[in-house]
This record gives structure tokens, sequence and C-alpha cells, in this order.
């Protein structure tokens, strides 16, 4: 039975069932008709496995590793930013999947400003959406290529963050969810593990490093709860692989070596299943709308106010659409408002 309030009386009951009781059923309808979008980025030293774990994660063959197949053969790596997508259909649930790949930063003699190609490629795409936005004749559904996750993969030397990973993560954090990985966690012992978790801990703490996810004051006790364990846990400490083993007549995916096997979904071998389950089950519908209602909102409003200022200098700059105008006049009315 349905249940109205109202301020002075409390709840009404009807007295018959009137159905808007279905709205859940009719915006699930919509959504599945129309599917979802969720776009990753990987970042990291070359060699850290980003490629397997992202096939791992997705338990399909999405991009090709770049690691060697045999000894012999030379080191394969992203020499520029590749996109790739994917549809994935789960329960007559389907997902567009777009997977950027970058070059392992760092690897050249100079590495000044490294960093400079990813961030505006996450900015461009930024820049894309608002431009579609801001068209007079907007299309119905804006595709949406803004990147939604940042996975940072962090080698696992067991000492500490190198100078210019915190300077990539403060660049990246600015304009991206950043969540940070330890790639290749079998290589240390579980002592180790845990050392260098802490001490990659104090190292946000003392940089003041952003990390997804965020608190905020629309959460309620179930999702604070969820979200402070998985800060517990970040950085996670995961392996990748696409290989199936048998152990104890199942086949899993893991990584055989000669002191034993390393099972990929073993919570006693790694976090692998703790950052899936992040990723997919518990936050990916929380990624998209942080990256929507803070990132792009941010890069949104410095386009606009910076649009409005240059024509206000007579600059000659014109609005990205014209029915930028419009939304000039408001952007600005609302960022006097909220005193920026």
């Amino acid at each position: 039975m349905a249940t109205a309030m109202s301020p002075q009386q409390g709840p009404v009951m009807p007295k018959s069932h009137v159905g808007f009781d279905s709205i859940t059923t009719q915006i699930e309808r919509k959504l599945l008709k129309r599917g979802f979008q969720f776009n990753v980025i990987c970042v990291g030293q070359t060699g850290l496995g980003k490629s397997t774990l992202i096939n791992t994660i997705f338990a399909s063959h999405l991009i090709d590793s770049k690691g060697r197949l045999s000894p012999s053969e030379p080191v394969r790596s992203t020499t520029e930013i590749q996109s790739v997508s994917h549809v994935i259909e789960e329960n007559g649930v389907r997902l567009r999947l777009n997977i950027v790949d970058t070059p392992g930063y760092g690897d050249q003699v100079n590495n000044d400003r490294c960093w400079d190609p990813i961030v505006k490629y996450i900015k461009d795409q930024h820049s894309a959406y608002l431009r579609k936005e801001l068209t007079a004749q907007r299309e119905r559904y804006i595709q949406d290529t803004r990147v939604h996750c940042c996975l940072f993969f962090i080698q696992p030397s067991g000492h500490a963050l190198k100078p210019i990973d915190i300077v990539v993560l403060k660049k990246l954090s600015d304009v991206v969810n950043v969540v940070p990985v330890i790639a290749k966690s079998d290589s240390l012992t579980l002592e180790e593990r845990m050392a260098f978790k802490e001490r990659i801990k104090e190292e946000f703490t003392f940089h003041n490093l952003r990390m997804y996810p965020y608190d905020n004051d629309e959460q309620d006790e179930e999702e604070r709860a969820t979200n402070s364990s998985i800060k517990d846990l970040i950085p996670f400490a995961v392996v990748g692989s696409e290989n199936s083993i048998v152990v104890g007549g199942r086949s899993v995916r893991g990584r055989q070596n000669r002191w034993g096997v390393i099972n990929v979904e073993d919570e006693n071998h790694c976090e692998f299943v703790s950052l899936r389950n992040f990723l997919t089950r518990t936050h990916l519908q929380d990624l998209i709308e942080t990256t929507s209602q803070i990132h792009y909102e941010t890069f949104r409003a410095k386009q606009l106010l910076a649009l409005k200022e240059n024509s206000a200098a007579g600059q000659g700059s014109r609005p990205i659409s014209p029915s930028a105008d419009r939304e000039l006049s408001r952007q600005s009315q609302r960022m006097t408002m909220n005193g920026y």
C-alpha cells in the first residue's frame, strides 16, 4: 500500500492502489534499454601489468598484454594513448566499457612534464562533452567519454612512492577519480606488503593526495561504513592473470611459480576480489556520478567563467555555441551566490 506525506498531518494512506510505486521498475527498464557507459584509464610505469589486470577484472580479453611471451622476446610497451571500446553483457545488462591505456611514464631520460598528455586527454574529454552539451541542438543522449576512474599502478618496490609518482598523483587527483593499486603484489611477502601499504598511506596523508572514494554529507551510515572499509584497503594489493590453473580439481585464474600457485581470486593471496567488487558491484555508479558532479562541474565552471571574462575584456573570444551566452550568465550568477 502506498504512503503519502503531509507536513501537517503526517503520512496519508491512499484508499486504493495508485501505482506510482512502480516508478523504480520504469526507471530500470529505461536504463537497461539504453545501457551503461564506464570509462577507465590505466596509468603507471611500463611493465606493471596494466592490460592484464583490466582483462582479469572483466573476465574478458579486452586489450592485448604488452608482456613478453618468452624470455627471448623484446620488451613491448604502449607508446601512445590508446582507447579500446567493448560492449559487455551480463544478465541482460549492457555495459559499454571504454579502456584507455597510457604510455608508461618515467621511462625517458628527461621526464619533465611526462604527465601532461594524460591530464590533457582527461580534460579533452570534459571539453568534448561541454561542447556537445552547449550546442543549440544537442543530442538527446550525449555519448559520455569522460574518464570515470583512473587506476594508478604503483611499482611493488616495498620502499616508498617515487617523487615522480607523487607529482603525477597530485595532477591526476585534481581532474579524475584516482584509485591506487600495488601491481604484481605477489613479489612482496605479506609482511612487506602490509608495511608498504602503511608507508604509502602515510605519504598520501603527508602530501595531501585526495584519493577516491570521497566523503560527503549525503552518504548514509551504510555508505560511510563501506567507504571506510575501502579506505582501509587502499592501495589495493593485486595480482592479474588471464591463465587458468587447476588447483584442487578446480580451474582458477592464477600464476604458477616454483614455490606454488598464486590464486588471483583467493583473498589470502591478494586483494583482487576486493578491487573488482569495488569497481563493478559497489561503486561503479558512484564513480560515474562523482565524475559528473565534481570533476566535470569544476572544469565546466572554469571554462564558462574564462569565456565570460574574455568576452567582457573584448578579446574577441566567442562562446562555444550560441546557446552558451545565456548559460554563461546563469553560471556566473550561481558562482557569485556560492562565493566564488
